[in-house]
């Protein structure tokens, strides 16, 4: 008996082979741009049927895809299958320049681009380009102003949803970000990774003027101004100014009156931690910063260097 011969059809635009006149019709589709399927509720087109049904779903809600070990659920069944992966630890996407892998395409391609240098994505306002789309849209808010993301608790808002997740930990107190050496938690996981160079000794951030480096780039930033006399930082109720924002904060405390470091010993407070620290010492009897030269210790390290001028001749009294 003769087998029946698979009906092929091909599209007359670039002569792919199709299997049924249906998948035809749909292929044909792509070269015509038609778009018979279109949502009732946006007016937004699509190819297939079955695209515009998956569509629906950001309007009505509806997540039939739920994950069996976690319980979440999603609108389309290829976002559970990506999904799943977090549980089974697979990272089908690796890249061949460095080894790492990747649970999504999308993010091989991102990371790709931190070999090639590529940034196709461009501020149309200030020329700053970026790697990903994503960032691009977080960068515009700081020229729109936008900030869309709202704390319910207090109101505050943020341009990046990720910085709204890590202030609302101010509120909950959760502390997820452990250090795996010493037990300390943060709130945020770049705090966490700032905290782990004080046990690695690691400096990453050097000033190219005079090799000093540091932990934060926060704080090379501070020390930059040392050299550059900026002090962007200025009092609006006496006008001094400071390099250093913190240190304006402390400043201020002199005219509100505020003194939050308090002495749990003798109930004495005071505008700064340091100097409750260094008060402490009077309870304590603590003295760290001893003279190298006569072996006196001090409890204040500028106390220290007055000290030291009895050494270098430059104070009249003797040491004792």
């Amino acid at each position: 008996m003769e087998l029946e011969e698979t009906t092929v059809s091909i599209c007359p635009h670039c002569g792919k082979r199709l299997g049924s006149k249906e998948q035809l019709v749909m292929h044909i589709r792509i070269h015509t741009e038609e778009k018979p399927f279109t949502c009732p509720q946006c007016g937004k087109s699509f190819t297939r049927k079955d695209n515009l049904e998956n569509h629906m779903r950001i309007h009505t809600g509806e997540k039939p895809f739920t994950c069996v070990q976690c319980g979440k659920s999603f609108a389309h069944k290829c976002h559970l299958k990506t999904h799943m992966r977090i549980h089974t630890g697979e990272k089908p996407f690796p890249c061949h320049q460095c080894g790492k892998s990747f649970t999504q395409k999308h993010h091989l391609e991102n990371h790709m681009r931190t070999h090639t240098g590529e940034k196709p994505f461009a501020c149309v306002q200030c020329g700053k380009s970026f790697t990903r789309k994503g960032q691009l849209e977080e960068h515009m808010r700081i020229h729109t102003g936008e900030r869309p993301y709202a704390c319910v608790q207090c109101g505050k808002s943020f341009s990046i949803k990720r910085t709204l997740e890590d202030h609302m930990r101010i509120h909950t107190g959760e502390r997820p970000y452990a250090c795996a050496q010493c037990g300390k938690s943060f709130s945020i996981k770049r705090t966490l990774e700032d905290h782990m160079r004080i046990h690695t000794g690691e400096k990453p951030f050097t000033c190219h003027q005079c090799g000093k480096s540091f932990t934060q780039k926060s704080h090379l930033e501070n020390h930059m101004r040392t050299h550059t006399g900026e002090r962007p930082y200025a009092c609006v109720q006496c006008g001094k100014s400071f390099s250093i924002k913190r240190t304006l904060e402390e400043h201020m405390r002199i005219h509100t009156g505020e003194k939050p470091f308090a002495c749990v010993q003798c109930g004495k407070s005071f505008t700064r931690k340091k100097i409750l620290m260094d008060h402490m010492m009077t309870h304590t009897g603590e003295k760290p910063y001893t003279c190298a030269q006569c072996g006196k210790s001090f409890t204040r390290k500028n106390v220290l260097k007055n000290h030291m001028k009895i050494h270098d001749g430059e104070c009249p009294y003797t040491c004792v």
